[in-house]
Protein backbone atom coordinates (compact mmCIF):
# COMPACT_ATOMS: atom_id res chain seq x y z
CA UNK A 1 0.00 0.00 0.00
CA UNK A 2 2.88 2.43 0.98
CA UNK A 3 4.36 1.75 -2.33
CA UNK A 4 1.24 2.49 -4.32
CA UNK A 5 0.96 5.72 -2.20
CA UNK A 6 4.74 6.59 -2.81
CA UNK A 7 4.72 6.19 -7.04
CA UNK A 8 1.21 8.03 -7.10
CA UNK A 9 2.54 10.67 -5.29
CA UNK A 10 5.78 10.81 -7.16
CA UNK A 11 3.13 10.80 -10.66
CA UNK A 12 1.51 13.71 -9.37
CA UNK A 13 5.02 15.73 -8.57
CA UNK A 14 6.45 14.42 -12.21
CA UNK A 15 3.18 15.75 -13.10
CA UNK A 16 2.92 19.25 -11.82
CA UNK A 17 7.09 19.65 -12.86
CA UNK A 18 5.80 18.94 -16.08
CA UNK A 19 3.06 21.48 -16.05
CA UNK A 20 4.91 24.43 -14.40
CA UNK A 21 7.99 23.69 -17.06
CA UNK A 22 5.45 23.98 -20.25
CA UNK A 23 4.14 27.13 -18.51
CA UNK A 24 7.36 28.43 -17.61
CA UNK A 25 9.63 27.60 -19.91
CA UNK A 26 8.26 30.38 -22.55
CA UNK A 27 8.41 32.91 -20.17
CA UNK A 28 11.97 32.04 -19.19
CA UNK A 29 12.89 31.76 -23.15
CA UNK A 30 11.61 35.44 -23.43
CA UNK A 31 13.07 36.92 -20.92
CA UNK A 32 16.60 35.25 -22.32
CA UNK A 33 15.77 36.68 -25.60
CA UNK A 34 15.25 40.18 -24.27
CA UNK A 35 17.98 39.99 -21.80
CA UNK A 36 20.83 38.91 -24.66
CA UNK A 37 19.39 41.69 -27.18
CA UNK A 38 18.96 45.15 -27.66
CA UNK A 39 15.73 44.74 -26.38
CA UNK A 40 16.81 44.31 -23.33
CA UNK A 41 16.11 47.98 -22.42
CA UNK A 42 12.73 47.75 -24.05
CA UNK A 43 9.66 49.63 -22.10
CA UNK A 44 7.08 47.18 -23.26
CA UNK A 45 4.87 47.17 -26.58
CA UNK A 46 1.70 49.11 -27.56
CA UNK A 47 -1.03 48.31 -29.64
CA UNK A 48 -2.51 50.90 -31.87
CA UNK A 49 -5.25 49.64 -34.39
CA UNK A 50 -6.39 51.99 -37.47
CA UNK A 51 -7.43 51.13 -41.47
CA UNK A 52 -5.82 52.11 -44.66
CA UNK A 53 -6.97 55.55 -44.83
CA UNK A 54 -4.49 57.94 -46.17
CA UNK A 55 -4.85 60.30 -43.21
CA UNK A 56 -3.35 57.51 -40.65
CA UNK A 57 -0.59 56.74 -42.71
CA UNK A 58 2.40 58.81 -40.25
CA UNK A 59 0.69 56.85 -37.19
CA UNK A 60 2.25 53.68 -39.02
CA UNK A 61 5.10 55.04 -40.87
CA UNK A 62 8.23 53.92 -40.19
CA UNK A 63 9.70 57.11 -38.86
CA UNK A 64 6.68 57.31 -36.16
CA UNK A 65 8.12 52.91 -35.31
CA UNK A 66 11.79 54.54 -35.22
CA UNK A 67 11.00 56.81 -33.01
CA UNK A 68 8.70 55.08 -30.36
CA UNK A 69 11.84 52.32 -30.48
CA UNK A 70 14.12 55.29 -29.12
CA UNK A 71 11.87 55.87 -26.42
CA UNK A 72 11.69 52.43 -25.57
CA UNK A 73 8.67 51.09 -27.27
CA UNK A 74 8.03 48.43 -29.73
CA UNK A 75 4.70 49.88 -31.66
CA UNK A 76 2.54 47.31 -32.77
CA UNK A 77 -0.17 48.53 -35.62
CA UNK A 78 -2.65 46.92 -36.47
CA UNK A 79 -5.30 46.69 -39.96
CA UNK A 80 -8.66 45.73 -38.44
CA UNK A 81 -9.88 47.00 -41.80
CA UNK A 82 -12.03 49.66 -40.71
CA UNK A 83 -13.96 47.47 -37.98
CA UNK A 84 -15.13 50.56 -35.82
CA UNK A 85 -16.98 47.98 -33.75
CA UNK A 86 -14.53 45.43 -33.33
CA UNK A 87 -12.24 48.34 -31.90
CA UNK A 88 -14.79 49.49 -29.11
CA UNK A 89 -14.78 45.82 -28.11
CA UNK A 90 -11.24 45.50 -28.16
CA UNK A 91 -10.32 48.43 -26.12
CA UNK A 92 -12.68 47.27 -23.43
CA UNK A 93 -11.24 44.06 -23.50
CA UNK A 94 -8.17 46.01 -23.20
CA UNK A 95 -6.54 43.69 -26.61
CA UNK A 96 -5.34 47.36 -27.72
CA UNK A 97 -4.10 50.58 -26.20
CA UNK A 98 -5.02 53.09 -29.04
CA UNK A 99 -7.26 53.17 -31.65
CA UNK A 100 -7.97 55.79 -34.32
CA UNK A 101 -11.81 56.96 -35.11
CA UNK A 102 -13.84 59.18 -36.55
CA UNK A 103 -15.82 61.43 -34.03
CA UNK A 104 -19.04 60.28 -35.04
CA UNK A 105 -17.93 56.56 -35.37
CA UNK A 106 -16.83 56.80 -31.78
CA UNK A 107 -20.04 57.89 -30.28
CA UNK A 108 -22.10 55.92 -32.51
CA UNK A 109 -19.51 52.35 -31.09
CA UNK A 110 -18.44 53.74 -28.45
CA UNK A 111 -21.71 54.22 -26.60
CA UNK A 112 -22.79 50.68 -26.39
CA UNK A 113 -19.69 49.62 -24.73
CA UNK A 114 -20.03 52.60 -22.06
CA UNK A 115 -17.27 54.59 -23.86
CA UNK A 116 -14.13 52.61 -23.07
CA UNK A 117 -11.70 55.05 -24.31
CA UNK A 118 -10.86 59.12 -24.36
CA UNK A 119 -10.24 61.09 -27.32
CA UNK A 120 -6.29 61.88 -26.62
CA UNK A 121 -5.83 64.51 -29.97
CA UNK A 122 -7.38 65.00 -33.37
CA UNK A 123 -5.09 63.59 -36.18
CA UNK A 124 -6.92 65.30 -39.43
CA UNK A 125 -10.14 66.68 -41.01
CA UNK A 126 -11.83 65.19 -44.55
CA UNK A 127 -11.31 67.85 -47.06
CA UNK A 128 -12.25 66.60 -50.04
CA UNK A 129 -11.51 62.86 -49.23
CA UNK A 130 -15.28 62.19 -49.18
CA UNK A 131 -18.02 63.85 -50.83
CA UNK A 132 -21.88 62.71 -52.77
CA UNK A 133 -21.73 62.75 -55.97
CA UNK A 134 -24.48 63.01 -58.77
CA UNK A 135 -23.85 59.86 -60.87
CA UNK A 136 -26.60 60.10 -63.66
CA UNK A 137 -27.46 63.92 -64.76
CA UNK A 138 -30.58 63.54 -63.07
CA UNK A 139 -29.70 66.00 -60.03
CA UNK A 140 -28.35 69.11 -60.38
CA UNK A 141 -28.06 69.97 -56.67
CA UNK A 142 -29.31 69.29 -53.28
CA UNK A 143 -32.43 70.59 -53.81
CA UNK A 144 -32.88 68.41 -56.58
CA UNK A 145 -33.31 65.64 -54.28
CA UNK A 146 -36.34 66.97 -52.43
CA UNK A 147 -39.34 64.85 -52.61
CA UNK A 148 -37.46 62.30 -54.88
CA UNK A 149 -37.73 58.28 -53.43
CA UNK A 150 -37.07 57.22 -56.60
CA UNK A 151 -33.60 57.50 -56.91
CA UNK A 152 -31.08 54.55 -56.02
CA UNK A 153 -28.47 55.66 -53.71
CA UNK A 154 -25.44 53.83 -53.53
CA UNK A 155 -23.17 54.25 -49.73
CA UNK A 156 -20.99 51.86 -47.58
CA UNK A 157 -22.85 52.09 -44.34
CA UNK A 158 -20.99 52.90 -41.40
CA UNK A 159 -18.79 54.69 -43.42
CA UNK A 160 -16.97 58.12 -42.44
CA UNK A 161 -18.59 58.92 -45.80
CA UNK A 162 -22.52 57.63 -44.61
CA UNK A 163 -22.08 60.46 -41.69
CA UNK A 164 -21.64 62.88 -44.43
CA UNK A 165 -24.71 61.66 -45.88
CA UNK A 166 -26.76 61.71 -42.80
CA UNK A 167 -25.14 65.47 -42.26
CA UNK A 168 -26.88 66.48 -45.78
CA UNK A 169 -30.10 64.94 -44.78
CA UNK A 170 -30.37 66.72 -41.67
CA UNK A 171 -28.90 70.48 -42.51
CA UNK A 172 -30.59 70.64 -45.88
CA UNK A 173 -33.68 68.81 -44.95
CA UNK A 174 -33.63 65.79 -47.33
CA UNK A 175 -34.70 62.79 -45.45
CA UNK A 176 -34.95 61.00 -48.67
CA UNK A 177 -31.14 60.28 -48.51
CA UNK A 178 -31.50 58.26 -45.63
CA UNK A 179 -34.90 56.26 -46.44
CA UNK A 180 -34.99 52.75 -46.44
CA UNK A 181 -36.40 50.97 -49.39
CA UNK A 182 -35.71 49.12 -52.82
CA UNK A 183 -33.21 52.01 -53.68
CA UNK A 184 -31.26 52.19 -50.62
CA UNK A 185 -28.42 50.52 -52.21
CA UNK A 186 -25.56 49.41 -49.15
CA UNK A 187 -22.20 48.65 -50.49
CA UNK A 188 -18.89 47.06 -49.82
CA UNK A 189 -16.67 49.93 -49.73
CA UNK A 190 -16.24 52.99 -51.45
CA UNK A 191 -14.93 50.61 -54.98
CA UNK A 192 -18.36 48.74 -55.24
CA UNK A 193 -20.56 52.33 -55.14
CA UNK A 194 -17.63 53.83 -57.90
CA UNK A 195 -19.17 50.58 -59.99
CA UNK A 196 -22.93 51.60 -59.81
CA UNK A 197 -22.01 54.90 -60.07
CA UNK A 198 -19.95 54.62 -63.55
CA UNK A 199 -22.35 51.92 -64.77
CA UNK A 200 -25.84 54.03 -64.19
CA UNK A 201 -26.68 51.49 -61.49
CA UNK A 202 -27.06 54.43 -59.00
CA UNK A 203 -28.61 58.15 -59.48
CA UNK A 204 -26.48 59.13 -56.23
CA UNK A 205 -22.65 57.41 -54.79
CA UNK A 206 -21.21 58.67 -51.24
CA UNK A 207 -17.61 58.05 -51.95
CA UNK A 208 -13.85 58.42 -50.85
CA UNK A 209 -10.93 58.85 -52.29
CA UNK A 210 -9.41 57.68 -54.39
CA UNK A 211 -12.78 56.63 -55.88
CA UNK A 212 -13.56 60.32 -56.04
CA UNK A 213 -10.93 61.49 -58.23
CA UNK A 214 -11.85 57.90 -60.25
CA UNK A 215 -14.78 59.08 -60.74
CA UNK A 216 -15.10 62.85 -61.78
CA UNK A 217 -12.29 62.15 -64.02
CA UNK A 218 -13.90 58.85 -65.72
CA UNK A 219 -17.37 60.09 -65.76
CA UNK A 220 -16.20 63.53 -67.10
CA UNK A 221 -19.07 65.53 -68.40
CA UNK A 222 -22.01 63.31 -66.35
CA UNK A 223 -20.68 63.06 -63.41
CA UNK A 224 -20.68 66.37 -60.80
CA UNK A 225 -20.18 66.64 -56.94
CA UNK A 226 -22.85 67.72 -55.04
CA UNK A 227 -21.48 67.98 -51.83
CA UNK A 228 -17.29 67.59 -51.20
CA UNK A 229 -15.77 67.52 -47.20
CA UNK A 230 -13.63 70.18 -48.63
CA UNK A 231 -16.47 72.63 -48.22
CA UNK A 232 -17.43 71.63 -45.24
CA UNK A 233 -15.46 72.05 -41.51
CA UNK A 234 -15.96 69.69 -38.45
CA UNK A 235 -18.19 67.36 -39.89
CA UNK A 236 -15.54 63.69 -40.51
CA UNK A 237 -13.22 64.62 -37.73
CA UNK A 238 -10.81 62.14 -37.42
CA UNK A 239 -8.94 61.26 -33.46
CA UNK A 240 -6.69 59.35 -31.57
CA UNK A 241 -8.40 57.59 -28.86
CA UNK A 242 -6.90 55.69 -25.81
CA UNK A 243 -7.86 53.21 -23.42
CA UNK A 244 -9.14 54.67 -20.29
CA UNK A 245 -7.63 51.82 -18.37
CA UNK A 246 -3.84 52.70 -20.43
CA UNK A 247 -4.43 56.21 -19.66
CA UNK A 248 -4.79 55.53 -15.75
CA UNK A 249 -1.90 52.74 -15.98
CA UNK A 250 0.50 54.25 -18.20
CA UNK A 251 -0.07 58.25 -18.55
CA UNK A 252 3.88 58.47 -19.73
CA UNK A 253 3.59 56.21 -22.60
CA UNK A 254 0.82 58.03 -23.82
CA UNK A 255 2.51 61.30 -23.61
CA UNK A 256 5.60 59.52 -25.60
CA UNK A 257 3.26 58.13 -28.28
CA UNK A 258 1.94 61.73 -28.75
CA UNK A 259 4.76 63.62 -29.11
CA UNK A 260 6.48 61.10 -30.94
CA UNK A 261 3.42 61.77 -33.13
CA UNK A 262 4.12 65.17 -33.96
CA UNK A 263 8.14 65.07 -34.77
CA UNK A 264 6.79 62.16 -37.41
CA UNK A 265 3.48 64.57 -38.60
CA UNK A 266 6.89 67.44 -39.05
CA UNK A 267 9.42 65.25 -40.41
CA UNK A 268 6.81 64.34 -43.12
CA UNK A 269 4.89 67.74 -43.48
CA UNK A 270 8.89 69.09 -44.01
CA UNK A 271 9.75 66.50 -46.25
CA UNK A 272 6.24 65.84 -48.49
CA UNK A 273 7.82 63.99 -51.31
CA UNK A 274 8.69 61.67 -48.93
CA UNK A 275 6.05 60.83 -47.49
CA UNK A 276 4.58 60.40 -50.88
CA UNK A 277 7.58 58.19 -51.72
CA UNK A 278 6.90 55.74 -48.57
CA UNK A 279 3.34 55.83 -49.37
CA UNK A 280 3.56 54.51 -52.85
CA UNK A 281 5.99 51.81 -51.59
CA UNK A 282 3.64 50.66 -49.37
CA UNK A 283 0.77 50.53 -51.43
CA UNK A 284 2.99 48.72 -53.77
CA UNK A 285 3.90 45.77 -51.06
CA UNK A 286 0.45 45.16 -50.21
CA UNK A 287 -0.49 45.33 -53.64
CA UNK A 288 -2.54 47.93 -54.16
CA UNK A 289 0.03 49.82 -55.90
CA UNK A 290 -1.05 53.22 -56.41
CA UNK A 291 0.47 55.68 -58.47
CA UNK A 292 1.96 58.83 -57.74
CA UNK A 293 -0.64 61.00 -59.19
CA UNK A 294 -3.42 59.26 -57.24
CA UNK A 295 -1.29 59.53 -54.23
CA UNK A 296 -0.94 63.38 -54.43
CA UNK A 297 -4.31 63.53 -54.82
CA UNK A 298 -5.26 61.36 -52.21
CA UNK A 299 -3.11 63.62 -49.73
CA UNK A 300 -5.11 66.91 -50.75
CA UNK A 301 -8.31 65.23 -49.18
CA UNK A 302 -6.62 65.66 -46.11
CA UNK A 303 -5.59 68.25 -43.71
CA UNK A 304 -3.31 66.83 -40.75
CA UNK A 305 -3.52 68.61 -37.40
CA UNK A 306 -0.58 69.84 -35.97
CA UNK A 307 -0.15 69.97 -32.00
CA UNK A 308 -0.87 73.98 -31.83
CA UNK A 309 -3.62 73.17 -34.10
CA UNK A 310 -4.89 70.60 -31.14
CA UNK A 311 -4.26 73.28 -28.48
CA UNK A 312 -5.66 76.01 -30.79
CA UNK A 313 -8.87 75.11 -32.42
CA UNK A 314 -9.69 71.69 -30.64
CA UNK A 315 -8.80 71.37 -27.37
CA UNK A 316 -9.73 75.25 -26.52
CA UNK A 317 -6.23 75.81 -24.64
CA UNK A 318 -4.56 79.00 -24.57
CA UNK A 319 -2.73 79.89 -27.26
CA UNK A 320 0.25 82.61 -27.75
CA UNK A 321 -2.24 84.87 -29.63
CA UNK A 322 -4.78 84.27 -26.79
CA UNK A 323 -7.67 82.52 -29.26
CA UNK A 324 -8.76 79.47 -29.17
CA UNK A 325 -11.82 76.64 -29.84
CA UNK A 326 -13.55 74.08 -28.24
CA UNK A 327 -13.70 72.72 -31.55
CA UNK A 328 -13.79 68.78 -30.09
CA UNK A 329 -16.83 69.77 -28.03
CA UNK A 330 -18.76 71.30 -30.86
CA UNK A 331 -17.80 68.77 -32.91
CA UNK A 332 -19.25 66.05 -30.13
CA UNK A 333 -22.28 68.15 -29.64
CA UNK A 334 -23.04 68.79 -33.61
CA UNK A 335 -22.35 64.98 -34.30
CA UNK A 336 -24.96 63.95 -31.77
CA UNK A 337 -27.48 65.89 -33.41
CA UNK A 338 -26.78 64.43 -36.33
CA UNK A 339 -27.07 60.88 -35.24
CA UNK A 340 -29.82 61.60 -33.33
CA UNK A 341 -31.99 63.30 -36.73
CA UNK A 342 -31.05 60.04 -38.54
CA UNK A 343 -32.60 57.75 -35.71
CA UNK A 344 -29.38 56.13 -34.66
CA UNK A 345 -30.06 57.33 -30.94
CA UNK A 346 -33.35 58.07 -29.03
CA UNK A 347 -31.42 60.66 -27.47
CA UNK A 348 -28.24 61.76 -26.48
CA UNK A 349 -26.37 58.67 -25.36
CA UNK A 350 -23.28 60.99 -23.95
CA UNK A 351 -22.81 60.20 -20.17
CA UNK A 352 -25.51 63.31 -18.66
CA UNK A 353 -24.94 64.70 -21.75
CA UNK A 354 -21.74 65.88 -21.22
CA UNK A 355 -19.23 65.46 -24.10
CA UNK A 356 -16.03 66.55 -21.74
CA UNK A 357 -16.64 63.28 -20.71
CA UNK A 358 -15.13 61.53 -23.64
CA UNK A 359 -11.96 64.15 -23.47
CA UNK A 360 -8.83 64.14 -22.06
CA UNK A 361 -7.24 67.18 -22.79
CA UNK A 362 -4.18 66.89 -20.23
CA UNK A 363 -1.68 65.48 -22.96
CA UNK A 364 -2.18 67.90 -25.36
CA UNK A 365 -1.68 71.08 -22.79
CA UNK A 366 1.51 69.44 -21.65
CA UNK A 367 2.97 68.55 -24.94
CA UNK A 368 1.92 72.24 -25.93
CA UNK A 369 3.59 73.80 -22.98
CA UNK A 370 6.79 71.62 -24.12
CA UNK A 371 6.61 70.38 -20.63
CA UNK A 372 8.08 66.71 -22.16
CA UNK A 373 11.50 67.07 -23.94
CA UNK A 374 13.64 69.51 -24.59
CA UNK A 375 14.35 70.89 -28.00
CA UNK A 376 11.09 69.44 -29.35
CA UNK A 377 9.64 71.74 -31.97
CA UNK A 378 5.89 72.24 -31.94
CA UNK A 379 5.03 71.15 -35.61
CA UNK A 380 3.42 74.05 -37.31
CA UNK A 381 3.97 77.57 -37.58
CA UNK A 382 1.56 80.09 -35.60
CA UNK A 383 -0.71 81.62 -38.01
CA UNK A 384 -2.26 85.46 -38.18
CA UNK A 385 -5.55 86.42 -39.09
CA UNK A 386 -9.09 84.69 -38.25
CA UNK A 387 -8.80 80.73 -37.95
CA UNK A 388 -10.46 79.09 -41.38
CA UNK A 389 -13.14 77.31 -39.91
CA UNK A 390 -14.30 80.75 -37.86
CA UNK A 391 -17.34 82.32 -38.77
CA UNK A 392 -15.34 85.78 -39.03
CA UNK A 393 -13.77 84.16 -42.27
CA UNK A 394 -13.58 87.14 -44.73
CA UNK A 395 -14.68 86.95 -48.40
CA UNK A 396 -14.05 89.30 -51.52
CA UNK A 397 -16.45 91.48 -52.51
CA UNK A 398 -18.41 90.66 -55.34
CA UNK A 399 -20.65 92.28 -58.03
CA UNK A 400 -24.76 91.39 -59.10
CA UNK A 401 -23.01 89.23 -62.15
CA UNK A 402 -20.62 87.94 -59.32
CA UNK A 403 -22.99 86.40 -57.58
CA UNK A 404 -25.23 85.29 -60.22
CA UNK A 405 -22.20 83.35 -61.24
CA UNK A 406 -22.47 81.13 -57.86
CA UNK A 407 -23.97 77.88 -58.26
CA UNK A 408 -26.74 77.00 -55.15
CA UNK A 409 -25.43 74.22 -53.28
CA UNK A 410 -28.43 73.68 -51.19
CA UNK A 411 -31.44 75.60 -48.71
CA UNK A 412 -30.45 74.78 -45.26
CA UNK A 413 -33.77 73.04 -43.63
CA UNK A 414 -35.43 76.00 -41.36
CA UNK A 415 -38.45 76.99 -39.45
CA UNK A 416 -39.85 80.13 -39.96
CA UNK A 417 -37.85 83.40 -39.09
CA UNK A 418 -40.22 85.19 -37.68
CA UNK A 419 -41.09 89.34 -37.26
CA UNK A 420 -42.97 91.52 -35.53
CA UNK A 421 -46.19 91.69 -37.74
CA UNK A 422 -45.41 94.06 -40.99
CA UNK A 423 -42.32 95.32 -39.52
CA UNK A 424 -38.06 93.83 -40.38
CA UNK A 425 -37.90 93.43 -36.72
CA UNK A 426 -37.09 90.06 -35.77
CA UNK A 427 -39.22 88.15 -32.83
CA UNK A 428 -36.95 86.27 -29.72
CA UNK A 429 -38.35 83.14 -31.61
CA UNK A 430 -36.73 84.25 -35.17
CA UNK A 431 -33.76 85.09 -33.54
CA UNK A 432 -33.14 81.71 -31.68
CA UNK A 433 -33.57 79.66 -35.31
CA UNK A 434 -31.04 82.48 -36.96
CA UNK A 435 -28.51 81.06 -33.62
CA UNK A 436 -29.30 77.67 -35.15
CA UNK A 437 -28.48 78.57 -38.34
CA UNK A 438 -25.51 80.14 -37.64
CA UNK A 439 -23.96 76.84 -36.13
CA UNK A 440 -25.21 74.84 -38.95
CA UNK A 441 -23.20 77.06 -41.47
CA UNK A 442 -20.03 76.61 -39.42
CA UNK A 443 -19.81 73.09 -40.93
CA UNK A 444 -19.73 75.18 -44.44
CA UNK A 445 -17.33 78.35 -43.92
CA UNK A 446 -16.09 77.65 -47.81
CA UNK A 447 -19.89 78.79 -49.14
CA UNK A 448 -21.04 81.86 -49.71
CA UNK A 449 -24.60 82.60 -48.38
CA UNK A 450 -28.10 84.16 -49.95
CA UNK A 451 -30.92 85.25 -47.72
CA UNK A 452 -34.03 85.67 -50.33
CA UNK A 453 -37.08 87.30 -48.68
CA UNK A 454 -40.54 86.26 -49.74
CA UNK A 455 -44.00 87.71 -49.03
CA UNK A 456 -47.71 86.45 -49.16
CA UNK A 457 -49.57 87.08 -52.46
CA UNK A 458 -52.10 89.84 -50.83
CA UNK A 459 -51.28 93.37 -50.52
CA UNK A 460 -49.35 95.78 -52.79
CA UNK A 461 -46.69 94.01 -54.90
CA UNK A 462 -43.84 96.53 -53.91
CA UNK A 463 -44.68 96.78 -50.86
CA UNK A 464 -44.54 93.44 -50.36
CA UNK A 465 -41.32 93.24 -52.50
CA UNK A 466 -40.01 96.30 -50.12
CA UNK A 467 -40.65 94.32 -46.59
CA UNK A 468 -39.21 91.38 -47.59
CA UNK A 469 -35.93 93.03 -49.03
CA UNK A 470 -35.79 94.26 -45.24
CA UNK A 471 -36.26 91.23 -43.70
CA UNK A 472 -33.70 89.62 -45.64
CA UNK A 473 -31.25 92.34 -44.86
CA UNK A 474 -32.39 92.18 -40.89
CA UNK A 475 -31.59 88.21 -40.75
CA UNK A 476 -28.49 88.87 -42.13
CA UNK A 477 -27.41 92.31 -40.03
CA UNK A 478 -28.15 89.72 -36.95
CA UNK A 479 -25.64 87.25 -38.51
CA UNK A 480 -23.14 89.46 -38.59
CA UNK A 481 -23.53 91.64 -35.60
CA UNK A 482 -24.17 87.93 -33.25
CA UNK A 483 -22.05 85.47 -35.16
CA UNK A 484 -19.00 88.18 -36.94
CA UNK A 485 -20.13 86.67 -40.42
CA UNK A 486 -18.29 88.49 -43.12
CA UNK A 487 -21.38 90.70 -44.93
CA UNK A 488 -19.10 90.34 -47.85
CA UNK A 489 -20.22 86.67 -47.69
CA UNK A 490 -23.84 87.10 -47.92
CA UNK A 491 -26.43 88.43 -49.77
CA UNK A 492 -30.02 89.68 -48.82
CA UNK A 493 -32.58 89.86 -52.10
CA UNK A 494 -35.82 91.05 -51.22
CA UNK A 495 -38.71 88.78 -53.76
CA UNK A 496 -41.54 89.74 -52.20
CA UNK A 497 -44.37 87.65 -53.97
CA UNK A 498 -42.47 86.75 -57.18
CA UNK A 499 -41.51 83.53 -56.27
CA UNK A 500 -44.33 81.62 -54.42
CA UNK A 501 -43.86 78.49 -52.77
CA UNK A 502 -45.27 75.83 -54.59
CA UNK A 503 -48.83 74.47 -52.69
CA UNK A 504 -48.92 71.08 -51.19
CA UNK A 505 -51.14 68.51 -52.37
CA UNK A 506 -54.31 68.82 -49.85
CA UNK A 507 -53.20 72.14 -48.10
CA UNK A 508 -55.75 74.26 -47.08
CA UNK A 509 -55.56 78.27 -48.41
CA UNK A 510 -54.63 79.10 -44.63
CA UNK A 511 -51.43 76.63 -44.66
CA UNK A 512 -50.22 77.91 -47.58
CA UNK A 513 -50.82 81.60 -46.86
CA UNK A 514 -48.52 81.15 -43.50
CA UNK A 515 -46.19 79.18 -45.09
CA UNK A 516 -45.51 81.87 -48.01
CA UNK A 517 -43.47 84.99 -46.08
CA UNK A 518 -40.28 83.71 -45.32
CA UNK A 519 -36.39 84.27 -45.19
CA UNK A 520 -34.40 81.31 -46.79
CA UNK A 521 -30.91 80.43 -46.00
CA UNK A 522 -29.14 78.99 -49.03
CA UNK A 523 -25.28 77.88 -49.42
CA UNK A 524 -23.85 79.03 -53.06
CA UNK A 525 -20.21 77.77 -54.06
CA UNK A 526 -17.61 79.40 -56.48
CA UNK A 527 -17.06 77.99 -59.90
CA UNK A 528 -13.79 77.59 -60.90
Amino acid sequence: MNNIKGAIALFVVLALGIGAYKFLYPILQERRQLSTSDASGMKGTIKLALDNWIGYYILQSAEMKRLMRNSGWNLVVEDDKANYAEREERLRKREIDFAVATVDSDILNGAPKGFPAVWIAVIDVSKGGDAILSCTGKISNLNAIKGRNDLKIAFTPSSPSHHLLKATADHFGIPELLVKNQNRVETDGSEEALKMCLSGKADIAVLWEPAVSRALEEGKGKITKLLGTESTERLIVDILTASRTFVDNNPEAVRTLLANYFLALKLYRDQLELLKKEIVEETKLSGKKLSPEAVDKMLKGVKWMTLEDNAKLWFGLSTADGRSEDGLLMTAESTVRILIASKDFSKNPIPEGNPARLINSKFIEELHKGAFSPGFTVPGAKTNGTPANSQGARFTPLDEAGWNSLKEVGTLKIRSITFRRSSSVLTEDGKEELNILAEQIKHYPAFRILLPGHSGLAGDPDENKKLSQERAEAAAKYLEVTFSIDPNRMRAVGFGSEKPLTRISGETDESYNFRLPRVEIILVREVL
